[in-house]
């Protein structure tokens, strides 16, 4: 490979970083929202895989049965973060073209995995 060659594919590289960076930080913005038992139980997620709200209506709160909303609430939570994990990569295909960079794994990282 010539040095003009690696030179330009070391460019598109930085490039490609600097646009998937700042992807990132365009994701941390976005939210999504999930809900459980009906809509009885409501999270609003960010693109940084952090809740940004919870809502529970009041008819669904039973100091009886405290099992049930804990699981309503662990479903919604679950739920807002797999649609913010997959609102992330698909933003990140959107720049790599679907092509798994290594080290990136989905880019699944931004959340743990």
């Amino acid at each position: 490979m010539s040095k003009k060659m690696l030179g330009d594919l070391m460019r598109q590289a930085q490039k490609l970083q600097e646009e998937m960076m700042k992807a990132q930080e365009e994701a941390k913005k976005k939210t999504v929202e999930a809900t459980s038992g009906g809509g009885m139980v409501t999270v609003v997620a960010s693109g940084a895989g952090e809740m940004v709200s919870i809502k529970i209506e009041k008819d669904v709160v039973n100091p009886e049965d405290v099992e049930m909303l804990q699981d309503l609430v662990l479903a919604a939570v679950n739920e807002a973060l797999r649609r913010a994990r997959d609102l992330v990569n698909e933003d990140m295909s959107k720049l790599t073209g679907g092509l798994q960079l290594p080290g990136m794994g989905g880019l699944g990282n931004m959340f743990g995995r």
